[in-house]
């Protein structure tokens, strides 16, 4: 997840959906915006309609400008979070919170019982963000990032699994 620590504002809601080929010059830019060693335009490219991804854009009203994404990916019964990124200009808003509970109840929907993630040792606001979802550290990765080069703290969270015959829940975001 980008960026420090927020001033607490009003908390709004963004629509969530699939994201799609225009997305993702606005998808690049706000990575460029939230990370030192950002991902590729070419890099989310490659994850529209992978089976085992899930990632999906923010859309803020009235205008539904891109304002922010998620990545995750589910293979068998663990999942892990790649990416959690919000443009700037609407950080502080409970838009990474919202982001981030989406992808771990389609997780879930997919049957996936442990989630994992990765985030810099340095990141505050993010690592108060997963707390706050029941994530739990549970090692290191040495010098796993590179601009600057830094300790990742591995989370991990288990997952309410969906009920049911394993097929997807009915309205997951895969379906849309």
């Amino acid at each position: 997840m980008g960026g420090g620590a927020r001033a607490s504002a009003p908390r709004m809601t963004a629509l969530l959906r699939p994201a799609m080929e225009r997305d993702l010059s606005q998808l690049a830019q706000i990575e460029k915006s939230s990370f030192a060693d950002p991902w590729s335009e070419e890099s989310f490219r490659r994850l529209l309609g992978v089976a085992p991804a899930i990632f999906l854009v923010a859309l803020f009203p009235p205008d539904e400008a891109v304002a922010g994404y998620v990545v995750a990916f589910s293979i068998a019964e663990d999942g892990e979070l790649l990416n959690v990124a919000v443009d700037p200009k609407f950080r502080g808003k409970g838009l990474a919170g919202q982001m981030l509970d989406a992808a771990l109840i389609e997780l879930g929907a997919r049957r996936v019982r442990t989630a994992f993630l990765e985030v810099r040792e340095s990141n505050s606001a993010a690592r108060a963000l997963y707390k706050s979802r029941g994530f739990t550290e549970i090692g290191r990765r040495s010098n796993y990032y590179r601009r600057p080069v830094e300790d990742a703290l591995v989370l991990r969270r288990t997952l309410e699994v969906a009920e049911g015959d394993g097929r997807r829940a009915q309205g997951s975001f895969a379906d849309c």
